[in-house]
């Protein structure tokens, strides 16, 4: 593929071009670095790395790759700009930069552009020119050859190199083509300028494919017929260029000052900081439940909506975010805190914003996407592979809003969806958008990335992959943690701000949250208060937090009734036997021995003072608590019981961790060591330390979550030689099961979903898909 000219153009770049290269095109987390220039560049020039550099690519940029495919190779740079109808060169330039920084195209000493052959495959028909007449004839027996030739009028030698030289030699010149089809009848020149570049039936050619495939101005292919390109771009005539856009469309502008733009910036990213803080709380206080076939179902997001008091689309976006930043993780059928959490919980709200903003930015889907192309609803976190197009949206969309006049955003934030195609033309925009990338603008208005239809400082760090800047504004546009709270004499709590961890929780300890906003509301209640106490709080330890954290004295109707919720409380208690209700006040005790929704108890009077039970002590007091009482429950001493209760955590053996991507930061390093290094090494693509056998291992290595090396190889190995394989695989529903499988491939769909294995299912007797992420285990067939 042409590998000295990329290494001799590698070895031309100072280190921080290559660094710019390594940047754009990182290698799979789990390979590592390169250790030399040939390394490099045989991983540049990978098929499946060249389909993902496809999605980081302009519109203008990948204009310019289809054509330069259309080119001779290599390609003088002249003949592209003719071919593009570039008015200036200026007008190429940043689509060839775009090329080199993924190395797909690169010039060599002279000046001609190199491709890679993996993009060379990429289209079928690349400007709709179709194949030329050289590989179309190439299969032909030199006796058909000699027939065409002497059609078109040549005299071609007796060897059938020859005579295929004259042909493709004729067919060059475009006015030859034009003057032969002049002479051709009427109905040929009607047709082939209606579908010159279509593969249609023979049938529809009954009357003319006769006269057209004695000249080569159609050969027959698979069963049908197609025009070469040449004939193609003789019909097109010479004033024909391929597409090429160079500017990107403008939508309508609205002129903004850089504090409006950091006002509703701060506001977006301080309501989300503060509503991703109590959606993660109720978690951790009422974990959600995952459906049978996997995923947080409408219910549940609904539930924990309510409770946090924000929208669906929100609870999903948090949900999404923290799961893939390891704050949640699934244990069983629950999606559980970790122990991450709480370290996040407790630093300031621009530093939880700060670890949500950066996983937004590099997850491999659209998190508050709701709805299939059937417009069924779709359950959140489901652990579903990465789609590149989603990424590639996310990454369009902020630069469509970077590319707007400085001063100005879009007048309707809408407008900046159809900019999204021509800055990532493979972007992937969800079913249920009725407007281009909808879900995607209101994803970044949410979390302050965009403002007003500008882009905003964080989107601007975001887009640089500057985490220092991106910490800088955050600190400076989200202010500070609140460690007090007003209270009210109407028994309220108001907290202007985000709270603080450690205020938050108190106040959650002892009322009930009943506004989540710029401002949180809290309010105290018997009930609240009650929940307290049976936590092992005491009247004067509740009254000492809160005094603590009030910005003033506590008005007295708090005080009071803190005190009075204290004083009727523990005047039963409840004492493990099976178990036994006793106390002092012996008209209570006589009150719920004959109580009728108690009798269920088996409650039995022994004395004026104590209840026999034959109900378990958590039952019951349960069922006491049920009924309006407030009794407490006694240890084996006597003591009463403390019944605070950790929030359940996943364990750190099931924490799911996403494959970090290679540190930009030491791109710079790997570059100068990369330009002192020879140009081939010893091994070619260790996986730890092991070399790979094969690309095709190398991809599974890199879309396999489950797999050992072993196994890798194992399926590698049935891809290539074509034996049966048995594997354990999870289907989407959850399912887990074990299938015979036969006729492998990999499959790549451009634009869509990452590599798949397509195989005959022997346990559905039908031909299936595989995820490569949900393989579990393989062996021998």
């Amino acid at each position: 593929m042409g590998g000295s000219p990329l290494m001799a153009w590698l070895r031309s770049l100072g280190a921080e071009r290559l660094s710019a290269i390594l940047a754009a095109r990182p290698d799979s987390a789990r390979a590592p670095e390169p250790r030399t220039i040939g390394e490099l560049a045989d991983r540049l020039q990978r098929t499946s790395s060249a389909v993902h550099a496809l999605y980081r690519l302009p519109l203008p940029a990948l204009q310019a790759a289809q054509a330069l495919v259309t080119l001779p190779r290599p390609a003088p740079r002249k003949a592209l700009e003719e071919l593009l109808g570039a008015e200036r060169p200026d007008d190429l330039a940043p689509a060839l930069d775009a090329l080199a920084e993924q190395a797909l195209a690169w010039p060599d000493a002279d000046g001609a552009l190199h491709t890679a052959a993996a993009l060379r495959g990429m289209w079928e028909a690349p400007l709709g020119l179709g194949p030329e007449v050289r590989q179309l004839l190439t299969s032909m027996s030199s006796e058909e050859l000699r027939k065409i030739a002497h059609a078109l009028g040549l005299k071609p030698g007796a060897r059938k190199q020859e005579r295929l030289d004259a042909v493709v030699e004729h067919h060059s010149d475009p006015d030859r083509i034009l003057a032969l089809i002049d002479s051709a009848p009427p109905r040929v020149r009607a047709l082939l300028e209606e579908e010159p570049e279509d593969v249609v039936d023979a049938s529809d050619w009954a009357l003319t494919e006769r006269w057209l495939t004695e000249r080569a101005l159609l050969v027959r292919s698979y069963g049908s017929v197609c025009v070469p390109a040449e004939a193609t771009r003789a019909l097109r005539g010479p004033g024909w260029h391929a597409p090429f856009d160079p500017e990107p469309p403008l939508p309508a502008l609205l002129a903004l000052t850089a504090a409006e733009v950091e006002r509703e910036a701060a506001a977006a990213a301080t309501a989300f900081a503060g509503r991703a803080a109590t959606v993660l709380a109720e978690c951790a206080e009422r974990p959600p439940a995952a459906l049978k076939s996997g995923g947080i179902g409408a219910r549940e997001l609904a539930r924990i909506g309510k409770a946090a008091g924000c929208e669906a689309t929100v609870v999903r976006l948090v949900l999404e975010c923290s799961y893939a930043t390891g704050l949640l993780a699934y244990e069983g059928s629950s999606l559980l805190i970790t122990e991450d959490y709480d370290e996040w919980a407790a630093a300031e709200p621009s530093h939880r914003f700060t670890v949500l903003l950066r996983t937004w930015w590099r997850l491999g889907h659209t998190p508050s996407g709701s709805r299939d192309a059937e417009g069924k609803a779709l359950p959140a976190v489901t652990r579903t592979p990465p789609r590149p197009g989603c990424l590639a949206a996310r990454q369009a969309l902020l630069s469509a809003a970077a590319s707007l006049p400085t001063g100005h955003g879009a007048g309707d934030p809408a407008e900046l969806g159809p900019l999204v195609p021509w800055f990532r033309p493979f972007a992937g925009e969800l079913p249920e958008d009725s407007t281009p990338f909808a879900t995607l603008i209101r994803e970044a208005g949410t979390l302050g990335v965009l403002a007003r239809g500008a882009l905003t400082p964080l989107g601007a760090a975001l887009l640089s992959e500057d985490p220092a800047a991106l910490r800088a504004h955050a600190g400076r546009l989200l202010p500070e943690a609140v460690g007090t709270a007003r209270f009210g004499a109407d028994l309220t709590a108001v907290v202007t701000g985000t709270p603080t961890a450690r205020l938050a929780a108190l106040l959650d300890r002892v009322a009930d949250r009943e506004a989540h906003s710029a401002a949180s509301v809290w309010r105290f209640g018997p009930a609240s208060l009650r929940r307290a106490l049976d936590h092992g709080d005491t009247a004067e330890r509740i009254e000492a937090g809160l005094r603590e954290v009030a910005d003033g004295p506590l008005p007295q109707p708090l005080s009071y009734l803190i005190k009075d919720t204290a004083r009727g409380h523990g005047r039963v208690r409840l004492a493990p036997a099976a178990c036994v209700i006793h106390g002092e006040d012996t008209a209570l005790l006589a009150e719920i021995a004959v109580h009728r929704k108690l009798s269920g108890l088996g409650l039995r009077r022994l004395a004026p003072t104590v209840l026999l039970c034959r109900t378990a002590l958590p039952a019951a007091l349960a069922a006491l608590r049920a009924e309006g009482y407030a009794p407490v429950a006694e240890t084996d001493d006597g003591a009463i019981g403390v019944e605070r209760a950790e929030p359940p955590r996943a364990a750190a053996g099931h924490l799911p961790r996403p494959r970090r991507a290679p540190d930009p930061a030491t791109f710079p390093g790997l570059a100068a060591r990369l330009l002192a290094a020879p140009d081939r090494g010893p091994v070619p693509d260790p996986e730890n330390g092991v070399p790979f056998d094969s690309d095709t291992e190398e991809i599974l290595a890199g879309y396999t979550t489950a797999l050992t090396l072993t196994d890798i190889r194992q399926l590698a190995h049935a891809i290539h030689e074509d034996e049966p394989l048995t594997i354990e695989y999870v289907a989407a529903s959850g399912e887990r099961t074990v299938r015979t499988i036969s006729g492998l491939g990999l499959g790549f769909d451009v634009g869509f979903d990452p590599p798949y294995l397509t195989a005959y299912c022997h346990l559905r007797e039908d031909d299936r898909v595989f995820a490569l992420s949900r393989i579990q285990a393989v062996q021998p067939a």
